[in-house]
C-alpha cells in the first residue's frame, strides 16, 4: 500500500512536526536571549509560535532549552570558522578571521551572559578554548614568517586578540563606536601590537 502524495504517514508527521517545533524554539530562544539575556519562557514561546505546553514537551525547563540553544551556537559558530581560509599571508589571514570572529562574538555575548547562570564555567571555557586554538596556530605561523613579534607569550598575544574584540563589542553595545568597518579597527588594533619590535 503506497502512501498518496503529499501526506506523511501519521508517526512520519507527528515526528516532522516536532522537529519544525524545536528549530522554531530554538530559533526564538536565541533570538530572545540575544536581545534579553533574562527573557522568559512565555516570551520565547510566543515568539516561536507555539504554546508553553508544547515547549515544554521538547525542553523540560529553561535550563535545558539555554544548554540546547549554547550548544546549537558553540556549533554553528565552530562550522562557519572552520570554513574559513586561513592560509596565505599571516595579516591577510588575521583579517579574515577577525571579520569572522568578532561578528560571532558580538552576536552571543549576551547569550553567554544567559548561559553563564545555567552552564558550568568550564563548559563555557572549553567552548572557548577550540576557537583560541586557532588564533595561536595563526600566530605561530606569522611568528616562523617573520610578520608576528615573539619577544612575548603566546599565550598573551592571545589573550589580546580576545580582549581587543570583545572590547570592541562592548564600545558598540554602549553606543561609542560604530560596527561599520569595526572589523578594520580590530585588525588594526592587533597587527600594531603584534608587529615585530623596531630593530
Amino acid at each position: 500500500m503506497t502512501t498518496p502524495a503529499g501526506t506523511e504517514p501519521p508517526g512520519q508527521a507527528k515526528r516532522a512536526d516536532a522537529r519544525r517545533n524545536i528549530t522554531a524554539i530554538l530559533d526564538a530562544a536565541q533570538q530572545c536571549l540575544v536581545a534579553d539575556p533574562e527573557a522568559n519562557i512565555s516570551e520565547i514561546a510566543k515568539a516561536a509560535g507555539v504554546g508553553r505546553v508544547t515547549l515544554y514537551g521538547h525542553f523540560a525547563s529553561r535550563a535545558e532549552l539555554i544548554n540546547a540553544v549554547f550548544a546549537r551556537a558553540v556549533a554553528d559558530s565552530e562550522r562557519v570558522l572552520d570554513d574559513l581560509d586561513l592560509d596565505g599571508d599571516p595579516h591577510a589571514a588575521l583579517g579574515r578571521l577577525v571579520a569572522a570572529s568578532w561578528r560571532i562574538i558580538d552576536e552571543f555575548r549576551a547569550l553567554l551572559r544567559a548561559a553563564h547562570n545555567y552552564i558550568p564555567a568550564e563548559r563555557i571555557r572549553v567552548a572557548h578554548d577550540r576557537p583560541m586554538r586557532r588564533v595561536q596556530r595563526l600566530l605561530e605561523r606569522g611568528r616562523v614568517a617573520g610578520v608576528f613579534r615573539d619577544d612575548l607569550p603566546i599565550s598573551w598575544m592571545v589573550a589580546v586578540y580576545h580582549s581587543v574584540i570583545h572590547s570592541a563589542a562592548t564600545e558598540i553595545a554602549a553606543g561609542r563606536l560604530s560596527d561599520n568597518g569595526a572589523a578594520d579597527l580590530i585588525t588594526a588594533t592587533l597587527l600594531g601590537a603584534y608587529a615585530p619590535p623596531s630593530s
